[in-house]
């Protein structure tokens, strides 16, 4: 049996709007519930909605900690990555996530999206920075309206990504 999918979410932390954090809770919970991993960084805001919702549909959750300090993790976050790397850990979430989807999100969201086109991943965007806008190729960012089209065009993503078809994974249960 091959690995679970690992949808990255990204998004504002202390920045994070009401509706922001709504939303992510609700992508979190269905990444959950359609048996894929779910990877932040690990601290507030968007990051720690998503990990609770995940957490709510029975999920794994992984934080990557911009911290030294595993403590600083959100108590949703079953494995936190204590990285002592600042920012730079974004391109650690970017890397492992098969998928991303970026939620609201400041300057932080701006530059996880940032990698994930320079590395050809497709993030799709839910309520976040217009690239669309800004001449990114519709392929490489895609604008979505609710959290359940964000997860189910993620998962679907991820899996061609891997290159097969997973078992189980990518249904919304």
């Amino acid at each position: 049996m091959g690995r679970k999918v690992i949808i990255g979410v990204i998004g504002g932390g202390s920045t994070a709007s009401p509706e922001g954090v709504a939303l992510a809770e609700e992508v979190g919970f269905l990444i959950a519930r359609a048996d894929a991993i779910l990877i932040c960084g690990g601290l507030n805001g968007v990051m720690e909605a998503s990990a609770k919702g995940a957490k709510r549909g029975g999920g794994l959750t992984v934080g990557i900690l911009p911290t030294g300090n595993k403590a600083d993790a959100n108590a949703f976050i079953d494995l936190p990555v204590a990285t002592a790397m600042s920012t730079a850990r974004n391109l650690i979430i970017v890397r492992t996530a098969d998928a991303l989807i970026a939620v609201n999100g400041s300057y932080g969201t701006l530059s996880e999206i940032a990698h994930a086109l320079d590395l050809g991943k497709t993030v799709f965007g839910l309520r976040t920075w217009p690239m669309d806008k800004m001449g990114v190729e519709a392929s490489r960012f895609v604008p979505v309206d609710t959290p359940r089209q964000a997860v189910e065009r993620a998962l679907e993503y991820a899996k061609k990504a891997m290159g097969a078809e997973k078992p189980g994974a990518g249904f919304i249960k």
